[in-house]
């Protein structure tokens, strides 16, 4: 039985090391070799980088009255309503002011007057003439004549204003905003009667903080959004002051081709905060940073190298390079676990190249 034992575990022995010695000695150089991270390099280049800031603005007409009663009164007769398009000068409403009858027997009045002054100046012209009156009499007939004209022309413009101020007609030719009347209402000076917007293009006003302010100058492009469509504009207005309600500055854009918008309707709009021209730019994915310092990984003959960077401005897509690497350094665009100064990489030409060498050689 011990010798069964014995036999047995010679033989486990030498299975055993059948199996390991092969390994034992299998020279080294057979080992598996650890593949190259194969990166994709890009240089700076120049280009602009320009930031947006989103903003909310309300559509106005280029051209807008509000059109108050010169003189209280009764309304009669109403002409328009809101959403017709008038002409200049046509008809809104009439108002019974109650100056325009005792206005009118004034007119006839003065009227009378003059007349009958102008008669009796010729009657004393012919009589001073003929010598029957002294010169006196005819300078007072003059004098009366004069008096009377004055006193005509006074009632005759006094007459013309409350004919004016009884019909209200459109100072401008546009579109009826607000007619917010009915006839018998009684009206005074401070209430409103009518809105009319202008023809043409409409514009857009939208208030900013100082920071965004300064960004922004007449003729300065802006975009505008209102339910899915999208209307260019230039500002033509910067306040140099701040509102005293928002504490902001406000500002006013022309909006080309914008009648389809809405007046009084709210809309987003696209400024301009910051713009850099003619600046050396990487895709911002391939800055990173460490303690709030921004570094690149470049490429420099098969080695990494990590270079410390200086940014600017940035945006979705690219950022501004300020120093730390020239148009002539090759950033890496890829990340990889392998990246770190003096680690060795291939880029995806070299890798090509290698693989057509192999090919190659094969054949």
């Amino acid at each position: 039985m011990k010798k069964n034992v014995i036999i047995t575990g010679a033989v486990v022995v030498a299975i055993v090391a059948a199996v390991a010695l092969p390994k034992i000695l299998k020279p080294k150089d057979a080992a598996e070799e650890i593949p190259i991270p194969v990166v994709e390099v890009q240089k700076p280049v120049n280009g602009t980088i320009e930031l947006y800031r989103n903003l909310v603005g309300t559509v106005e007409p280029s051209d807008v009255v509000y059109i108050y009663p010169k003189m209280g009164g009764d309304v009669t007769e109403i002409f328009v309503k809101a959403g017709d398009v008038v002409k200049e000068g046509q008809a809104i409403c009439t108002i019974d002011t109650k100056q325009v009858e005792t206005s009118r027997l004034s007119l006839e009045s003065a009227q009378q007057s003059l007349s009958d002054a102008q008669t009796n100046l010729s009657r004393q012209q012919a009589l001073f003439a003929a010598g029957d009156i002294a010169s006196a009499a005819f300078e007072q007939a003059q004098t009366q004549a004069k008096n009377a004209q004055i006193q005509y022309d006074s009632a005759k413009l006094n007459y013309d204003n409350q004919v004016e101020y009884s019909h209200i007609t459109a100072p401008i030719g546009g579109k009826v905003e607000i007619c917010d009347i009915e006839v018998h209402d009684t009206v005074g000076q401070q209430n409103l009667v009518c809105v009319i917007s202008g023809e043409g293009s409409k514009s857009v006003t939208f208030s900013v903080p100082e920071k965004i302010v300064k960004q922004l100058a007449v003729g300065s492009d802006v975009t505008i959004e209102k339910n899915g469509m999208e209307y260019h504009g230039n500002i033509n207005e910067v306040s140099s002051m701040i509102d005293s309600a928002t504490g902001l500055f406000k500002i006013k854009a022309s909006v080309e081709d914008g009648d389809a918008l809405p007046t009084g309707s709210t809309v987003k709009l696209y400024v301009t905060s910051d713009k850099e021209e003619n600046v050396l730019t990487l895709p911002v994915d391939t800055v990173y940073y460490s303690g709030g310092d921004a570094y690149v990984y470049t490429y420099d003959n098969g080695t990494v190298h990590r270079v410390p960077v200086e940014v600017g401005i940035y945006d979705a897509k690219q950022i501004q390079i300020l120093s730390g690497v020239t148009e002539q350094d090759e950033v890496i665009t890829t990340w990889s676990s392998e990246l770190y100064e003096g680690s060795i990489v291939r880029t995806e030409a070299a890798q090509a190249e290698t693989a057509q060498t192999e090919t190659t050689q094969a054949q």
